[in-house]
């Protein structure tokens, strides 16, 4: 897969950036910077393309999404983030998603199928991305969730849905709700820059 990977002393951890539908390697880049100097950086362009527009893993049509392909994209994906594990020397069990829309969904469901595999995530207005796994425990994972009230591509009933299945299964969980639409707001990442400080210093 297409990615920017940069690295930086003394990390804290490695920030996977995830991109929404129509975006690239390089979208994700001035949220990553606006949050933190103190972290490794991977960002990765999604691989399927939608009349131009990439994307992480198919969709049926808008709000549905095609779960048997971000199943299979998910594990493929776990096999290339420990293979650059690997080859930048970072642990999996040190990387923080952070994924907007598409991206968001993907970091998500990554979350679900290898539960406490990495630190947790930053998903900005996510939807439940399936609900086929069972998931005992992700006790391990904390987790930033923000929405927007009036998202016209997001109902909050899905984001409830979303910090439902995370907080069943006892993941550590902070939402930021705001009564906006689907855009990323500079309060949100303000609140997940500090969500990030906290988590850093654990």
């Amino acid at each position: 897969m297409e990615h920017i990977y940069t690295s930086v002393e003394r990390a804290k951890g490695t920030l996977v950036l995830l991109h929404g539908t129509g975006g690239n390697e390089q979208s994700m880049l001035p949220i990553a910077k606006h949050l933190t100097d103190e972290w490794n950086v991977l960002s990765v362009r999604g691989e399927v393309n939608e009349n131009g527009a990439l994307r992480f893993f198919k969709r049926l049509r808008e709000g549905v999404l095609d779960e048997d392909d971000l199943i299979a994209r998910t594990a493929q994906f776990h096999e290339t983030l420990t293979h650059w594990a690997n080859e930048y020397t970072f642990s999996l069990q040190d990387i923080v998603f952070i994924g907007y829309s598409n991206g968001a969904n993907f970091a998500a469901n990554y979350l679900l199928q290898f539960p406490n595999a990495v630190k947790g995530g930053i998903l900005l207005h996510p939807m439940v991305p399936t609900r086929r796994h069972n998931v005992a425990s992700l006790d391990e994972t904390s987790i930033f969730i923000s929405a927007g009230i009036h998202d016209p591509l997001v109902p909050y009933e899905e984001t409830e849905q979303l910090l439902d299945m995370y907080r069943s299964a006892h993941a550590n969980v902070k939402a930021h709700i705001e009564s906006n639409g689907h855009q990323i707001t500079y309060t949100e990442l303000e609140a997940a820059k500090q969500w990030l400080t906290t988590l850093s210093r654990i």
